[in-house]
């Protein structure tokens, strides 16, 4: 019996033909459609589409399938992009912060950054006094912080997550 392939680590790339970037536009445009439909536009049968999507999810290409949400409209009109630097490097320190991000619900990004600050944090609040209870109460009483500058988010010009 044939082992099924095994999901790439983080670092490995993986080689896709113009068949796999057509189906993964066709996805990213529109996560619902089927594979009848992706066929028909990439001028496939169904089988070998099906087996291209399960190739590309077990290698990892494919992460999840999602509902993009409007944040205006579900109460979290107001985004916030926090710098964060921290007091210690060390790996310890890193991760408690990292889990306690992980717990946030409002921090809807969290990016590990070079320069001057240790992370980049995107997050959502109702308004500009949730955002205030989450700064203090929550973000401000994380393990470690050093240092949050905030900087509040006027509009947004361009928000996209087509990768290919």
């Amino acid at each position: 019996m044939p082992s099924s392939p095994k999901k790439a680590d983080s670092t490995t790339t993986i080689s896709l033909d113009a068949k796999d970037v057509a189906i993964l536009k066709l996805l990213q445009q529109n996560a619902r459609i089927t594979v009848k439909e992706i066929a028909e536009n990439i001028h496939l049968s169904t089988t070998p589409v099906h087996e291209r999507i399960k190739r590309m999810e077990e290698m990892g290409v494919i992460k999840q399938y999602a509902t993009l949400l409007d944040h205006t409209k579900v109460k979290k009109g107001l985004m916030v992009i926090c710098y964060v630097s921290l007091k210690q490097h060390d790996k310890t320190a890193g991760g408690k912060f990292i889990k306690r991000m992980h717990e946030l619900s409002e921090v809807i990004e969290c990016y590990n950054i070079s320069g001057e600050f240790d992370f980049m944090l995107k997050v959502v609040a109702e308004n500009m006094d949730a955002y205030y209870d989450f700064h203090v109460n929550k973000l401000s009483q994380a393990e470690n912080i050093g240092h949050v500058q905030s900087v509040f988010v006027m509009g947004v010009i361009k928000q996209t997550h087509l990768l290919v």
